[in-house]
């Protein structure tokens, strides 16, 4: 990319005095790997861009559809079946065109995970909801590596947010996957990330979950804040200024309720939280019942 009158200092001048002027260099020297170029991935990467960030890993076998458009920043009518990696990453250089971004079109997968991870400072989670295997093992091989991971679920109209680090609870320690079902390890990633639960005061209709079609309401206030929370982590993570307690550490803002929550808990390893799982598992295998049933009548009527 041309970047004849490009200034990097001029650009993120306005940066300083939150950084300092070798913060700011520092960070400009830091290598982020993104998994996810959708919801909260995009905003990850432009909003780290605009920190001055120049270096990035990222990842994403979609392409953008009109579904996208409530949250996703990088889906518009003129981006429509076209790379969500390429895109992310024309829109990163255009705010730094310094910028390296190295693109993963296939996604991370068994056979690319290192690479993805070379170089990294810090891995962010922005896998799709619904892509747990690739994310434990991505989280895994992060531990393995000691480099830290952070993942940040847009819920409702917040977010939730949980670091990893080497030293920390590991991934599959406190969200317990490891022999469960498939509904039951989506049930105890959703319910590992908002423990407090905040949001389902507002959750005017709970049939829009629906884990049985991989789907699930979200808003593009929830991806925002993701990033922007995500971002302030990720700086005192980088720079080594200020306590980011990693999990067993949740971290949970609703900005529909204005309420913060920093809860600390043994994963769902917890009794609350195995009892809570077995409530929301009934809960929506009562609803797949119910579902199946009608569809059956339906069918019978016809």
């Amino acid at each position: 990319m041309n970047t004849t009158g490009f200034s990097y200092a001029e650009a993120f001048d306005r940066n300083l005095g939150w950084f300092t002027e070798y913060e700011q260099q520092a960070l400009r020297t830091k290598t982020i790997a993104i998994a996810g170029m959708g919801g909260v991935g995009g905003v990850h990467l432009l909003t780290l861009a605009r920190l001055g960030i120049a270096n990035f890993n990222i990842a994403d076998l979609d392409s953008f559809e009109t579904p996208n458009f409530n949250r996703q920043v990088g889906a518009t009518m003129s981006t429509i079946n076209h790379a969500k990696v390429d895109v992310l990453s024309r829109m990163a250089k255009d705010i730094n065109p310094e910028a390296k971004v190295i693109e993963y079109p296939n996604g991370v997968t068994n056979n690319n995970i290192d690479r993805f991870l070379a170089g990294a400072d810090i891995f962010i989670d922005g896998f799709d909801f619904f892509a747990l295997d690739i994310r434990r093992k991505t989280f895994a091989r992060c531990r393995e590596l000691g480099i830290p991971a952070v993942t940040a679920a847009p819920v409702g109209m917040g977010v939730a947010f949980l670091a990893f680090t080497k030293q920390s609870m590991s991934f599959e320690d406190y969200f317990r996957f490891e022999g469960k079902s498939e509904m039951r390890q989506y049930i105890n990633f959703m319910i590992g990330l908002t423990p407090s639960g905040m949001h389902r005061s507002y959750l005017v209709d709970p049939s829009r979950v629906d884990f049985a079609n991989r789907k699930a309401p979200s808003t593009i206030v929830g991806t925002q804040l993701c990033a922007s929370y995500t971002a302030a982590q990720v700086s005192k993570i980088l720079l080594h200024r200020g306590s980011v307690k990693p999990a067993p550490f949740h971290y949970h803002f609703d900005a529909y309720l204005n309420k913060f929550k920093i809860g600390r808990q043994r994963g769902n390893g917890s009794l609350l939280q195995r009892l809570k799982g077995n409530a929301v598992e009934r809960m929506f295998r009562k609803k797949m019942e119910v579902t199946g049933a009608e569809n059956m009548r339906a069918v019978a009527s016809h």
